[in-house]
């Protein structure tokens, strides 16, 4: 189990008054007024951890986590055990008030408090940060209400042909932003996975393949430690998709493979990855593949359960993985 560096408990309509969120583009402000009109009733409480970076297992133990690929985008739900994995920045929630709407900015708009969380944290002099010198600290969220969803996929008989993801958003005529948010009454309440993936270049090196290990495995370790804390009993399922291949240009098949092989190091019961469409969901099953053969590799080779974690991670790196480009959002 990973250490917790930081717990603390927030009453939403308190950090909301105390810190408002400091929206810098006018259809962020739309999004937020449209999501908290004066005079909402908000309910808590919102629960924050942040967690130091655990240490590999130093053999291999695999839960039979139950991986689950889904088609489109999150489907958020209220549920004990529930969490969502936030695709974050190293600074938590640093462009919640931004021009842009990629992952972790639209989890903002529809979670409006997870804004005045971050403004708060500064205020408090605390670190706002998934990372400390380069070392993940992931952050979990729990409880936050969702408030809003933002319809951004393509829709040209909506008057948005292109969507609204990424940096789509901010061009779009305020009359389009307006129509595509449906304000949801009561709000639903989400738990967050806050952690950032690393950038590169070129091929992926060992360093960055336990880099983002580690960071999968320590976000997981701590969602399923709290989910045992609040809700003794629950399944823990864990949401996400491709993890830093959007911006960063992270590889599709390296992120499904070390996502997976995290979870089933940290016990998660159920791991539900969003793939988005055929390609993706091509992607996701390439990477599982590789998967299986480094296990099929270790198990053929050592004769035995419990062999090196390190063994595990050399073979993945000499799957020679490259980065690709970043999709521009």
């Amino acid at each position: 189990m990973p250490e917790c560096l930081l717990r603390r408990s927030y009453d939403p309509t308190e950090l909301l008054a105390a810190h408002p969120p400091r929206l810098r583009h006018p259809h962020k402000r739309l999004v937020f007024e449209l999501a908290c009109p004066a005079g909402a009733v908000h309910s808590g409480p919102i629960e924050v951890t942040r967690w130091a970076a655990a240490a590999l297992p130093a053999t291999l133990e695999l839960a039979a986590t139950e991986v689950v690929p889904a088609s489109g985008h999150y489907a958020y739900e209220t549920r004990d055990g529930l969490w969502h994995v936030n695709f974050a920045d190293p600074h938590l929630f640093c462009a919640y008030g931004s021009p842009l709407l990629a992952q972790d900015e639209l989890q903002a708009a529809e979670h409006p408090l997870l804004g005045s969380l971050r403004e708060a944290r500064l205020a408090e002099g605390h670190a706002a940060q998934t990372e400390h010198d380069t070392s993940p600290t992931p952050v979990l969220v729990a409880g936050a209400e969702r408030r809003c969803a933002i319809d951004k996929a393509p829709n040209a008989a909506a008057g948005r042909p292109s969507g609204l993801y990424g940096n789509r958003f901010a061009v779009a005529p305020a009359d389009i932003v307006r129509a595509a948010v449906a304000v949801l009454a009561p709000p639903t309440r989400t738990n967050l996975i806050a952690m950032a993936a690393p950038v590169g270049n070129g091929e992926y090196q060992r360093s960055q393949i336990e880099s983002v290990l580690v960071t999968a495995y320590t976000g997981f370790s701590a969602a399923v430690a709290e989910s045992h804390r609040m809700w003794p009993g629950a399944k823990v399922e864990v949401r996400t998709g491709f993890w830093g291949c959007g911006a960063f240009g992270g590889n599709r098949h390296a992120m499904s493979l070390l996502q997976v092989l995290a979870a089933r190091l940290s016990g998660v019961d159920c791991l539900r990855f969003y793939v988005f469409d055929d390609r993706g969901q091509a992607s996701f099953r390439a990477g599982i593949a590789d998967l299986e053969r480094v296990l099929a590799a270790g198990a053929a080779a050592a004769g035995r359960s419990g062999e090196p974690v390190a063994d595990v991670v050399e073979r993945i790196t000499n799957l020679g993985y490259e980065w690709g480009l970043s999709d521009g959002n």
